[in-house]
């Protein structure tokens, strides 16, 4: 876009994260609903630790100060999905833990079974948008690999 592109009063770059992070809280609501994944889909998904609602053992984010990728496949449990995130039961070496993740601290969603992933930005919890840069830009959509189902949005804003 140009310089001369006028500031948008709606909040689009929002709209679509808030879109994307809504296909990762229906997905994880049918593993839910159906009690187990089906054939071989499994899911990576990677979350800033230090975001806003985020909570997992301290020992975890000790190890992953800023980010973390967690898998769900054949061992989780107590899979509960809400309208602000999920939380589910892991094991981190043979230990038991709870992890509460809310969609907002997404960075990206994975199904390597079908080739499937979603790449997102998350807000830190003392992380504030710059002023002046809200709306300059409207996201870009591109595939992060060639024939595959893979997509990237970008919210870089101009400056």
């Amino acid at each position: 876009m140009s310089d001369t592109t006028p500031d948008s009063l709606i909040p689009y770059d929002e709209i679509v994260q808030e879109a994307l992070r809504a296909v990762v809280g229906r997905v994880l609501g049918e593993i839910e609903k159906n009690g187990g994944l089906p054939g071989d889909h499994h899911f990576y998904i990677t979350f800033k630790t230090g975001a806003a609602g985020v909570d997992i053992p301290r020992h975890l984010v000790e190890r992953f100060p800023d980010e973390m990728t967690i898998v769900i496949q054949h061992r989780f449990w107590d899979l509960k999905v809400s309208p602000t995130g999920f939380e589910v039961g892991l094991s981190f070496n043979q230990i038991g833990s709870r992890l509460f993740i809310p969609f907002a601290a997404i960075t990206r969603f994975v199904d390597p079974a079908v080739n499937f992933a979603l790449q997102f930005s998350a807000q830190e919890e003392d992380e504030e948008p710059e002023a002046g840069t809200a709306g300059n830009d409207a996201p870009v959509a591109t595939p992060i690999e060639d024939g595959s189902n893979v997509v990237s949005v970008d919210f870089t804003r101009k400056k």
